[in-house]
């Protein structure tokens, strides 16, 4: 039992070194670029949420309100790109 422990430890650690590699290869992003890419990925999961908010809502009042920041977030997210 003991060498299927170490065998699994072996295992994570050749793992967790090519997952190192490969992240070392990608290209560094620039401090602009990577507050760029993270202020675009937060925009597009608030928009998913809205989605799922229109989708479900039913008072019409509330489903303008939601329209309106669909389009918004959607004007930003396309400033970004």
């Amino acid at each position: 039992m003991a060498r299927g422990w170490e065998s699994k430890s072996v295992e994570s650690q050749i793992e967790s070194a090519e997952d190192r590699a490969a992240m070392s290869k990608l290209p560094k992003l620039s401090p602009e670029e990577t507050e760029r890419h993270h202020k675009r990925e937060s925009l597009l999961l608030t928009r998913v949420r809205v989605m799922h908010d229109l989708e479900t809502s039913k008072n019409p009042g509330y489903r303008k309100t939601l329209e309106a920041a669909l389009k918004h977030l959607d004007d930003k997210i396309a400033a970004l790109a």
